[in-house]
């Protein structure tokens, strides 16, 4: 009897880890690249209109990688002054890391980023963009997925 029970706890032990992580490592990182909340630089540039002002962000490389100099391009619709930028983690704590931008024009600022890895597959960074656009400061962000191969 006691061979019985120990039979049936190994099976169900089994049955139950077997099921626990149904999905591959790859398909599970694939569910979680497509939310379409984030920016998708392999696509197109990242916009957000904020009060009748478009800002644009792109990164290349467009996938964004993890302790790699990553080249910055934000573009506005009208011409705009004081611009900074920062990017820290959405969700998670990684630092505050500025971006040294430089004014291409009064539309175009360029500049360079670099951020760390995390253990975490699914990595989602905040870029945050503030400005003066007619006398006033705004801000706006785009969130981004670290390491996204599309």
């Amino acid at each position: 009897m006691q061979f019985l029970t120990k039979a049936v706890f190994l099976l169900f032990f089994i049955t139950n880890l077997v099921g626990c992580d149904s999905q591959t490592h790859a398909e599970h990182k694939v569910l979680q690249s497509i939310d379409q909340t984030l920016c998708q630089f392999h696509r197109e540039v990242c916009n957000q209109d904020v009060n009748d002002l478009v800002v644009g962000l792109m990164i290349n490389p467009v996938f964004a990688p993890s302790e790699k100099p990553l080249q910055i391009k934000l573009h506005f619709s009208a011409p705009v002054s004081d611009v900074e930028m920062r990017i820290e983690g959405r969700d998670m704590f990684m630092g505050v890391i500025p971006v040294n931008l430089q004014s291409v024009d009064e539309v175009n600022y360029t500049g360079t980023g670099i951020y760390g890895s995390c253990s975490s597959d699914y990595m989602v960074w905040r870029a945050f963009v503030s400005y003066s656009y007619q006398g006033q400061t705004q801000s706006t962000w785009f969130d981004f997925l670290a390491d996204n191969s599309g």
